[in-house]
């Protein structure tokens, strides 16, 4: 029977470490993303080490996610601030120099809005322009990149990795449970 479970527990680092080693080799978008994958396969593997069991595992690999992103985002914030010293110019891919009008929200905001516009600056500068039902206007500006099919968009006290879908004249932007689709505005 201890040879059963001590098979079962190496089975599970085994697999622990091909999944980790599986996703890295996908590639990620950010640093942040490559750091939480490394870190379940590292955390997975010392929880394992140290507990003995499967509880320790997964235990060992959220903690190792967490920290592993905590660690790839303060270097991707890094890598901009030596961009930006550096003078080269922002990540801003396809979306540089256009603005967009939101045609459909989902799930609607709160309060409902009667327009949002969103301009992407060649400068990796990112405006929006709500104006709601009862007139009251909000305006925004944050930084913003472009790695792929991944829009991040910060300023301080918030960091967001939106996945972005380019298609014709319409911009659908999903992070968590929103879905935004924009029209380009000429």
């Amino acid at each position: 029977m201890r040879a059963v479970r001590r098979g079962t527990k190496i089975i599970t680092v085994l697999l622990a470490m091909a999944m980790a080693l599986s996703m890295a080799g996908m590639g990620c978008a950010s640093k942040g993303q490559t750091g939480a994958l490394t870190g379940a396969g590292v955390g997975a593997l010392i929880g394992q080490a140290i507990g003995r069991n499967t509880a320790g595992t997964l235990i060992g690999a959220g903690i190792g996610t967490g920290l592993g992103y905590i660690i790839g985002n303060e270097m991707d914030k890094d890598d901009v601030k030596k961009r930006e010293k550096a003078g080269a110019p922002p990540r801003t891919g396809l979306l540089g120099g256009t603005k967009w009008k939101a045609i459909q929200v989902t799930p609607p905001p709160t309060p409902p809005h009667t327009s949002y516009t969103i301009s992407f600056g060649k400068d990796g500068w990112l405006n929006s322009r709500e104006v709601f039902t009862d007139g009251t206007v909000q305006t925004d500006r944050e930084h913003y990149r472009v790695e792929g099919d991944l829009l991040i968009m910060n300023k301080p006290g918030y960091l967001v990795n939106a996945r972005y879908k380019l298609t014709d004249n319409t911009l659908t932007i999903t992070h968590d449970k929103v879905k935004a689709v924009f029209a380009l505005v000429n």
